[in-house]
């Protein structure tokens, strides 16, 4: 058979505005996808629930990628090598069981094709630009292509429609950022604000990646190294387990909500 390459384009292009169609309105749109994000996806289309994450850059998975100072390992403790097992990543147990080990390329990997088998949809190289606020409640987000902050370019965006939207940028927290900006957003911490995150403490940031994973804004949830920045906690370094801790968490209380309102 005779390739066509008009035939490839449009195969590309009907699929992918079908795709991004049927996206416009869902259950949960997270921002970020990274490990709390993909886990969080992961877990929310794996009860049912329309889920789409948006990532600004074209790689996905966050720091997963480069483990510890480029080198590809991570580590987790007891409970989030079991969340690495639930999905199929090899863990091995390091130090007698005190700490476990995972390769970084294949628990970004797996993760990723679990998030999207279990029918979560992710849109690559599209950023946040703002949110759609309805009686002091965000209701969606306003996107546009990363391409276009790059080249600085004018290009009004689209928006999408959600009933919640997860926080999951890490250190940048993005979507918060955007909404202090522009609505003077009282977020529920103690300042009101992003209070930003501390240095490196593992143990304590580990506990309260999970402890902070909350909403923080009627709609918005915050999960991740975006939970410790927003609560001003710690940073944990490259170990992942609290990470993968707090995206299990906070779908499971969006789950609650969803549910209870429907």
């Amino acid at each position: 058979m005779a390739l066509d390459e008009i035939k490839i384009s449009r195969a590309i292009i009907e699929r992918y505005f079908q795709k991004l169609t049927n996206y416009l309105e869902m259950d949960v749109a997270i921002v970020g996808a990274g490990p709390s994000g993909l886990m969080a996806a992961y877990k929310l289309a794996s009860e049912g629930f329309k889920v789409a994450v948006f990532e600004r850059r074209m790689s996905i998975g966050g720091g997963i990628w480069g483990g510890g100072m480029m080198f590809n390992e991570i580590v987790v403790q007891k409970e989030g090598a079991r969340l690495l097992k639930e999905i199929g990543v090899r863990t091995e147990p390091w130090n007698g069981g005190e700490y476990y080990t995972a390769d970084a390329v294949e628990v970004a990997c797996i993760l990723a094709a679990k998030c999207v088998q279990a029918g979560a949809k992710i849109f690559n190289l599209i950023m946040v630009e703002d949110v759609m606020v309805r009686d002091n409640r965000v209701v969606g987000l306003v996107l546009n292509w990363s391409a276009t902050e790059i080249a600085g370019l004018h290009v009004d965006p689209l928006a999408v429609r959600a009933q919640y939207v997860v926080e999951a940028t890490g250190h940048e927290t993005a979507v918060l950022q955007v909404m202090q900006k522009k609505l003077g957003a009282a977020l529920k911490t103690e300042t009101g604000k992003v209070i930003g995150e501390k240095s490196m403490w593992a143990e304590v940031a580990e506990s309260l990646t999970v402890d902070y994973t909350r909403e923080v804004y009627p709609g918005v949830f915050v999960t991740g190294m975006a939970a410790n920045a927003t609560f001003g906690a710690y940073r944990m370094g490259p170990i992942f387990g609290g990470m993968l801790l707090s995206g299990e968490k906070v779908a499971q209380l969006i789950t609650e909500r969803l549910r209870k309102e429907s």
